[in-house]
Parts: C-alpha cells; sequence; structure tokens
C-alpha cells in the first residue's frame, strides 16, 4: 500500500470508530477483510488510527472538522506536512480538500482542545496533578513505552538484557522497579522471541510493576489478586516467592489465559470463582486492582479518555467503594489490602481511601504513593490499608 492509502484507509477506520464503532473490532476486520495488505500495512494503519484517537480534539481543529478525513489533514498539518500533496485523488489516495474542510482549519484553543482532553475533566485532573496536568496530557497524546518484567525465578536481569539482545531485542533497564527492563527497539518481536515463550519475560508496564514490588512477601503467605484479570500483578507476586497465590475476578472468563502463563512463568496460581472464595478463607494480603476509568493507561487505550462521562465515573466510584467493602472482609487481622487504580483522578483514588478510612474505624492507611506519567510509564495509584 502506498502512504496515501494507507492514510485513506485509516480515515475510513476512523469514520467508523468516530460513530461508535469498537477501535479494535474495526481494525481486526478491516485486516481480515483485506488480505493484500502485509504486515507493515497493518501495522502502519494502526499506528494513525491511534495517533489519531490520541489526539482527535487538537487534530479536529488542525484539520477543519471531528471526522476521519479531518483527523489525518489534521495529523499531516500537525508534523508539518503539506495536505494537499496526500489528499490529491489519484489512485488510491484520498479525494482532494473540500472547501469546507480548508476553511474550518484553525489553530487548537487553549484549555481542553490544546490538552486533547474532554473540557468536564480539566478541573478534575487538574485538582489531582496541579502544575503536572498540561505536562501529563501532552504525554496522553503520544504513545506509550513499551515495557517488559524479568521472570526473576528464571533469570537475573543483566543475562536476561544479553539474551534478549542475542534475539534482536534491545532493551535497558527501567528506574521505577529492579525487573523492569524498556524497549528500546525490536518491540514487534518479543511475542515470537524464545525468551518469550520460554517464560523469562511478559510484557508488562513498569508501573504495574512497581506496584507489586511494594508488597513485601515472604514464603507461605496466602495472597489473593481479587480483581485478577489476565492476572499480571499475581505473575509478578508468585514469582518474588513461593505465596499461596489465588486470583479472582467477578467475570471469570478474564482469567482464561492464567494457568497457561502461569506455567510458562513457572509459578503456582489458583483460580477461584466468586463462590469459591468462602471456602478459601482469608487471606494476609489482598490486592485490589479495582475496576476504573483507566486514565493512567489512556495513551494505550486512547477510546477511554473520549467515552468516559461523569455519571460513569460516579458508577466506578460506587464500585470502587463496593469491592473495597468486599475485600476488606477477606483480610486477616493484622493483614494488608492494597488498592490500586491505572487512573490519574483524585475521586478514584484519594477520595475512596478516605471514604473506606471513614467507614472502617481502626483500618490504618501505609505505604501511598501515585507514579506519574512523567516517570516514564503509566499512571498508577496504590494505597496499603492494614486491618486491625
Amino acid at each position: 500500500m502506498t502512504p496515501e492509502a494507507r492514510i485513506a484507509t485509516a480515515a475510513e477506520l476512523l469514520e467508523r470508530i468516530l460513530a461508535g464503532q469498537p477501535v479494535e473490532r474495526e481494525l481486526t476486520g478491516w485486516a481480515r477483510r483485506s488480505r493484500f495488505a502485509g504486515s507493515k500495512d497493518r501495522q502502519a494503519i494502526r499506528d494513525l488510527v491511534f495517533d489519531a484517537l490520541r489526539r482527535k480534539r487538537s487534530l479536529a481543529a488542525l484539520g477543519g472538522g471531528e471526522t476521519g478525513r479531518g483527523l489525518m489533514i489534521g495529523l499531516i498539518r500537525d508534523a508539518g506536512g503539506d495536505p494537499d500533496a496526500v489528499f490529491t485523488g489519484q489512485g488510491y489516495a484520498p479525494s482532494p480538500i473540500t472547501d469546507p474542510e480548508r476553511a474550518g482549519s484553525r489553530p487548537p484553543a487553549e484549555g481542553g482542545e490544546a490538552l486533547d482532553l474532554p473540557d468536564w475533566l480539566v478541573p478534575a485532573l487538574q485538582v489531582a496533578l496541579g502544575p503536572g496536568l498540561e505536562a501529563a496530557a501532552l504525554a496522553m497524546r503520544h504513545r506509550a513505552p513499551v515495557h517488559l518484567r524479568v521472570n526473576v525465578r528464571k533469570i537475573a536481569r543483566d543475562q536476561c538484557i544479553a539474551t534478549l539482545s542475542s534475539e534482536g531485542i534491545d532493551t535497558r533497564p527501567h528506574p521505577l522497579c529492579d525487573t523492569a527492563l524498556e524497549v528500546v527497539s525490536g518491540a514487534r518481536q518479543i511475542a515470537g522471541s524464545q525468551a518469550y515463550r520460554a517464560g523469562l519475560v511478559e510484557l508488562q508496564d513498569a508501573a504495574s510493576q512497581a506496584v507489586s514490588a511494594s508488597i513485601p512477601l515472604f514464603n507461605g503467605l496466602k495472597v489473593l489478586d481479587f480483581c485478577a484479570g489476565g492476572g499480571g500483578k499475581a505473575l509478578a507476586l508468585a514469582a518474588r516467592a513461593d505465596v499461596q497465590m489465588t486470583c479472582h475476578d467477578i467475570d471469570a472468563g478474564r482469567m482464561k489465559d492464567i494457568p497457561a502463563r502461569a506455567d510458562r512463568a513457572g509459578v503456582r496460581i489458583r483460580l477461584a470463582e466468586t463462590k469459591a472464595l468462602e471456602q478459601l478463607g482469608s487471606f494476609d494480603i489482598v490486592l485490589c486492582d479495582a475496576p476504573c476509568s483507566g486514565s493512567g493507561t489512556w495513551r494505550r487505550s486512547p477510546e477511554g479518555k473520549w467515552s468516559l462521562t461523569p455519571e460513569r465515573l460516579a458508577d466506578l466510584n460506587a464500585i470502587q467503594s463496593a469491592i473495597l467493602d468486599e475485600a476488606a472482609r477477606l483480610v486477616v487481622p493484622g493483614g494488608r489490602l492494597v488498592y490500586v487504580t491505572c487512573s490519574l483522578l483524585r475521586a478514584e483514588n484519594e477520595d475512596r481511601i478516605a471514604g473506606f478510612l471513614a467507614a472502617h474505624p481502626g483500618w490504618s492507611q501505609g505505604l501511598t504513593r501515585r507514579i506519574g506519567l512523567d516517570e516514564g510509564a503509566d499512571g498508577f495509584f496504590l494505597c496499603h490499608l492494614q486491618k486491625p
């Protein structure tokens, strides 16, 4: 495919995505229908779509409208290119720029548009981030780095760096966690590498690794990952000590890949559906990576930035408080409840902890930390709570 054809395809896909179709469904469906497109074409179109979604508001201003074409025109202008050289209508290139598109082009307005944020979120993020708001918003406009977690059960970090390098994957240590590597080049080779297939590494953001590393462990502890999802944090915990690791998720289907991942990593993890938890007794440590807005990961999933509403945030707050209440009952006296979100918003973080402590006399707050986008990873919040 020519560069012009890639832009035309991305514009068509964006039209359907802007109309409400899921991003991954559109990209996957197009790839299946378009056997002529090679892997480089598919990746290039994916990059164009995600780059446009990360900067939807500012690109729409530059491109003359919030349409697939408008976002592509804006993307070209933002990069200093000439859209007329691409939108020629020749061959597979998109049709020429219209007079309304040309007339509608303007610099992004200050505030939410220039920051590529919904207007209603700007005050909430200002409260949470203070003077760091602009830097965080601008960071969300760019791709997230790729991080790996070294499986210390199987290999030391320095040896792992050398092993990955021999397979054409260059990495460097990340300062957030002593198991974290940042991929410098060769990221698209990870899934097929021997190091990955042998369980020496897992794809996991450095901030997520730092969350797991913050939890003190020793052999024999009973540990529950209460909102396990795919089990990334549980795998990281199980790699550090011989704990009795249990994973639970209200949607058991989310845990379907954990047994294979645990087997590859050389660790043991038990899965427990909700009814089975009652039979397992209490746990020394309960980790709650609660459902949230995902605002700390919007570089990876930019559609979440535009779909979040005040009503949905209020619903999430209620879910988060209910999860904290439920998880607290599963902690042994003197045990630890670790609350985690990948959110930047106080409403999902500090406010939830304050509400929990007010409703649970005797509990105490321990280590509490925000990990910002300026630390070279996703945005995370963690808080350790001690049961009396």
